[in-house]
């Protein structure tokens, strides 16, 4: 079993179970298709079994885990259903968000935009972890910088089949296209053009279409095409 994190007392057990391991299955720590056993998670968290019970139950609930009776529980493959579903809710906030960015954002929200572009530029020769957590620093970013903080937070369980393809992908392609694409949406905004920076973010995140082909290419093993 990977690393896991370390459960503090003070803070709700299930909680702090819960938040790992989906991160776990999100960044592709725990690959699709792995089986789940309740004992060795409980024995590795330093837990009893139930918290892992009800934690199965609730990852379930969020299809990152399928519980079969009498054989066990595993991580779910990749829905490809769900992925562009997710993609294509993500896209319509977020081309909003740019928008109303493009109109509202002063010199020192775009100054900070235009930094965090740098700094991915400056890490772009690192693992693709460390890239995609620049990558989601930038787009929380732009939420705020529309006044819109609080819309990220409601957008996380629905880009999390997104973020299992781009986590499967983050070590196969170069970054440098997607700084670019960031460097983009900034400049649009910058220059207060709410059109062309709506259309920077829509051409970005389709991008994730794309790589759902190619690597779906690369690790069938890892998908399911099934509707849900």
């Amino acid at each position: 079993m990977d690393t896991v994190a370390t459960i503090e007392a003070t803070a709700p057990i299930g909680t702090q179970l819960i938040a790992d391991l989906r991160n776990r299955i999100v960044s592709g720590g725990l690959q699709p298709g792995t089986r789940l056993s309740e004992q060795e998670i409980a024995a590795a968290y330093g837990l009893s079994r139930q918290p892992v019970r009800e934690t199965f139950i609730k990852l379930a609930g969020e299809r990152l885990v399928e519980i079969r009776p009498q054989r066990g529980t595993f991580v779910c493959k990749i829905n490809m259903y769900d992925v562009t579903q997710g993609q294509f809710v993500r896209e319509a906030v977020e081309a909003d968000i740019a928008r109303i960015a493009a109109r509202t954002a002063d010199a020192a929200t775009i100054g900070m935009l235009r930094d965090l572009v740098t700094e991915q530029r400056n890490a772009r020769d690192g693992d693709g972890s460390s890239f995609f957590a620049l990558d989601e620093r930038f787009h929380q970013a732009l939420a705020g910088a529309a006044g819109r903080a609080g819309v990220w937070a409601h957008i996380q369980p629905i880009k999390m089949q997104m973020d299992r393809v781009r986590h499967l992908t983050a070590g196969e392609f170069p970054v440098d296209h997607l700084v670019d694409q960031h460097a983009a949406i900034v400049e649009a905004i910058a220059a207060g053009d709410a059109q062309a920076a709506e259309d920077s973010v829509r051409t970005h995140l389709r991008g994730v279409l794309d790589d759902l082909k190619k690597v779906a290419r690369m690790m069938p093993h890892c998908f399911e095409m099934v509707a849900r």
